[in-house]
Parts: structure tokens; C-alpha cells; sequence
């Protein structure tokens, strides 16, 4: 069976390190096929060979270079379905705890969210818990941490807008509130957002959530019924995220990313992004830069 070794990097891919995967490859008796250019920032060698001893020496001969080194199937490797987290994934933050600035008790939210991304707490209850520290915030301090604290992650835009190009289906799915999917979703292009909704009387948050919560199950729920919806199985998806609420739909799919992850969420993903930025998710499928 053919494989693929896919190389992405936070800067230019040089010459010097494609040697070196060469080599490496070669040493843990596998044949290489072809080498290929999808970008400055990337390249890919497809091989038949031993996939379990691939990556270990790939990536000790790449030392400390910050170049991501990532093995996935050539069947079926471009997919018709993207379905990501949002927070620290398609954005660099988490919103809760940005939003908790506002009522004075990051330091307290953020530690709950740190062990619910960790998997050290069940994510449903440490959700109501942290809400429930928002209670009797105004309105306002939504519509301000959207506007001072959000940006999004570099790659995001081309990820989203080179995958619809190539007829999937993409969605943002988290575990945060419908405040910021709608408007994050918009403004990446997201054909589709689902999260939590905070409750709000008298333009004050109540200090609940609507239930059923969207957690760690109800991702894997919606990777489920979006790859239905386009009469495909999970195989046909990639999903991407960073934390333990994600890890059932990133086990689930057919390329599960972990993007800047927790350690346990790492662990367990097909492939992992610790330098690279979102666009090479499209590298990794073999979908080229436009130009190539």
C-alpha cells in the first residue's frame, strides 16, 4: 500500500530538509516513489514501505527544524468534508476565557478550561461551571471580546475557501457559544456553524446554557450526520481540533488533525500540526497551492 510523507513548515520548505526525508526514508527501508512540491511551505514523498518506522526517523533527522513531518494513506486521501473546532483552532483563543475577563475571573475560568481540555473534567459540567461564573454580565462584553480579543488563525480563510473550491462541505463545530461560530463562520466562509448558546434575559447573561450541551459527543453526532448528509461516511471527512472534546470526532474521521493539541488529543490524530499553519490541512490531503 502507498503512503505519504508530508512535509509542512511555519516558512520556506528547503531543499536541505527534503534531503534529509529522503535519506531518513530510505533508511527505514522503504522505496520512495516521487517527491513533489505543493508549496513553498510544504512537499510530499510517496513510499511503499514500513509506515511504523517512517516518522520516527523523519522526524529525529529534522531535529529541531520546525517542520510538522506527517504520514497519511494515498487512498482516499482528498476528502469531501471539513468539520473544525473553533476555539485556539480556527482562532487563537478560547472566547470563554476572554469573555471572563470582563467579569474579573479569567484566572478562574481559564484553569477550568485548561483541565477540560485536557480531558481531566467532564467537559458538560465544567462548561455550566464556567458559565456560571459569567452570570450578570452585560450583553456588551460579548460584542467587545469579539471585536478587541478575536482574529483568526493564519491559513484559516485559505483552508476554508480552497476546500468549497474543491466542492466539500466545511462546518464549524464547537464546544463554544453561537455568538462567535456565526460570526467567526462568516467571516472564514463556513457553509455551516454549530455551538452552545448562552442564555441572556434583560440583555444580561443568566449564567446558563441551553441545553443539550455540544460537547465531545455531539461533535462526533455532527461529523456523523454532515457526512450522511452528503451521502459519505466519516472516512470521507477531515476534522480538526486541539482539545479532548474533540478527540471522538478526530478518531472518527477518515484524516483526524490535531492542531496545536493538548498531548492526549496529539497522541491519538492521524497527523498533527505543531508548526505549520491551517493551510497545510490542504498539503496534507495533496491539494497543491494554487500556481503548482
Amino acid at each position: 500500500m502507498t503512503h505519504v510523507l508530508v512535509l509542512t513548515s511555519a516558512g520556506p520548505l528547503g531543499a536541505d530538509e527534503i534531503k534529509l526525508a529522503q535519506v531518513a526514508l530510505a533508511a527505514a527501508a522503504t522505496k520512495a516513489q516521487a517527491t513533489r512540491r505543493l508549496a513553498d511551505k510544504a512537499a510530499e514523498i510517496s513510499f511503499v514501505g514500513d509506515v511504523d518506522a517512517v516518522l520516527p526517523a523523519v522526524r529525529t533527522a529534522l531535529g529541531s527544524a520546525p517542520i510538522d513531518a506527517n504520514v497519511v494513506p494515498a487512498e482516499n486521501r482528498q476528502k469531501r468534508l471539513l468539520i473544525s473546532d473553533m476555539d485556539s483552532t480556527i482562532i487563537p483563543v478560547e472566547c470563554i476565557d476572554e469573555i471572563a475577563d470582563f467579569a474579573g475571573v479569567k484566572d478562574r475560568v481559564s484553569a477550568i478550561t485548561e483541565r477540560a481540555m485536557q480531558g481531566e473534567l467532564d467537559f458538560d459540567g465544567a462548561l455550566r461551571e464556567r458559565v456560571g461564573l459569567l452570570k450578570g454580565l452585560s450583553v456588551e462584553a460579548l460584542e467587545r471580546t469579539y471585536v478587541e480579543r478575536i482574529s483568526l488563525n493564519p491559513g484559516a480563510g485559505q483552508l476554508v475557501a480552497e476546500m468549497k473550491q474543491a466542492g466539500a462541505l466545511t462546518s464549524l463545530v464547537s464546544g463554544g457559544f453561537t455568538y462567535f461560530t456565526e460570526r467567526v463562520a462568516a467571516a472564514v466562509g463556513f457553509d455551516r456553524h454549530q455551538a452552545n448558546t448562552l442564555l441572556i434575559e434583560s440583555d444580561v447573561l443568566t449564567g446558563g446554557v441551553a441545553e443539550p450541551i455540544l460537547g465531545r459527543e455531539a461533535k462526533l453526532i455532527a461529523l456523523q450526520d454532515l457526512t450522511a448528509e452528503i451521502d459519505a461516511t466519516p472516512n470521507d471527512a477531515v476534522a480538526v481540533g486541539d482539545g479532548a472534546n474533540d478527540l471522538a470526532m478526530i478518531e472518527a474521521a477518515g484524516l483526524g488533525i490535531a492542531y496545536r493539541a493538548k498531548p492526549a488529543v496529539a497522541a491519538k490524530a492521524d497527523a498533527r500540526l505543531d508548526h505549520s499553519d491551517l493551510s497545510a490541512i490542504l498539503r496534507l490531503q495533496g491539494i497543491a497551492e494554487l500556481g503548482r
